[in-house]
């Protein structure tokens, strides 16, 4: 009786024999790599904020011959920059599964002190400011939640409540105007034509993308966003941390206040109302989960901008400031909406 041949047995690249050995894997990854259409679908599913900001340019240069212009482009980057770095603020507390809804009232109380204390060529004392003055209360924020177990709702409500009531006192309702010198050069200055503060967004955005996703306490946000039993017991400081990641939001506020000013050329009372609605819904819209766990510096940048085209838009249209509330409100829930659509195909 003969034994059966090696070439009856199936061939390694049949069905039955598949995976069977090194030469399938080989056939598989070349496979894979011809056909691309599985990476590609689940790049597009997360580009669809640009979707979004594509349709709106298109948009805005049908209905308002003043939307492509440089002036115009240039003052969009101008406004959308300062909420943009209020949303990358929003972005790291939102990561971690909490959320902090001071963020508009520090960015008010940085504005007007930072006016207030310039003094002709004090610039660098503004800043020190303002961005002290937003470090500051998001420490205050970040000690209550990471060390007195509080609710991050519950205590960044109250420290809007706080920041907006010393505005109001330090202002007595009249904006805060400095008295001279370049305190406004920050807000209207460009460097070989492009505004100081999108140069000012695009690096604080480079940075956060570092933080987050090239070192070890970027690594540790999404760990606490995940799950922060598990993170606390794999060691990782979840109290220190979030208390790092309020204080870094205050100070990003902070940061934001100064810039606004210096864009207005004075700190105004109302400065920064709703900024954290608007930040909120830029971070929902760059595809954040506001369970944590889940954010992208790329996204909520869109997200900035995407707000940033309609408040523009609404403003080259000539829209009343009432109907403006409710496009931003209407807006919120759509991109809520979409991120729930969105995890739901995932």
């Amino acid at each position: 009786m003969k034994r059966p041949l090696a070439a009856e047995s199936p061939p390694p690249g049949s069905p039955s024999g598949a995976g069977t050995g090194p030469e399938q894997r080989r056939r598989d990854e070349r496979s894979s790599s011809q056909l691309p259409w599985p990476r590609l679908l689940s790049w597009a599913k997360l580009q669809y904020p640009l979707a979004i900001l594509a349709a709106l340019g298109v948009l805005g240069i049908a209905l308002s011959e003043a939307f492509w212009t440089s002036q115009n482009l240039t003052d969009l980057i101008e406004q959308s920059a300062v909420i943009g770095i209020v949303s990358l603020a929003e972005l790291i507390v939102v990561i971690t599964g909490g959320i902090d809804i001071s963020v508009g009232s520090i960015v008010g109380l940085s504005a007007v002190l930072s006016a207030g204390v310039f003094h002709g060529s004090s610039l660098v004392l503004a800043i020190l400011v303002g961005v002290g003055v937003g470090a500051a209360l998001g420490a205050v924020n970040g000690t209550l939640i990471a060390y007195r177990g509080l609710e991050p709702f519950i205590v960044t409500l109250g420290m809007l409540s706080l920041a907006r009531g010393l505005v109001y006192a330090y202002t007595r309702g009249v904006p805060v105007t400095p008295r001279a010198g370049n305190f406004g050069a920050p807000g209207s200055n460009a460097i070989g034509g492009f505004p100081v503060l999108g140069i000012i967004w695009i690096a604080t955005a480079v940075l956060m993308a570092y933080l987050l996703y090239r070192t070890v306490f970027g690594r540790r946000l999404y760990a606490i966003g995940s799950n922060s039993r598990a993170a606390y017991s794999s060691g990782v400081p979840v109290r220190r941390t979030l208390l790092i990641v309020y204080l870094l939001a205050g100070l990003l506020a902070g940061l934001s206040g100064f810039l606004l000013s210096s864009y207005l050329g004075s700190g105004t009372p109302t400065a920064g109302t709703s900024y954290e609605l608007d930040a909120i819904a830029a971070v929902v819209i760059g595809g954040a989960r506001l369970s944590g766990g889940y954010g992208r510096v790329f996204g909520v940048v869109v997200g900035s901008l995407i707000f940033g085209v309609i408040n523009n838009l609404l403003v080259l249209l000539n829209v009343s400031t009432y109907y403006q509330e409710v496009v931003s409100g209407g807006l919120i829930l759509v991109a809520v909406t979409l991120a729930a659509s969105r995890r739901s195909l995932n």
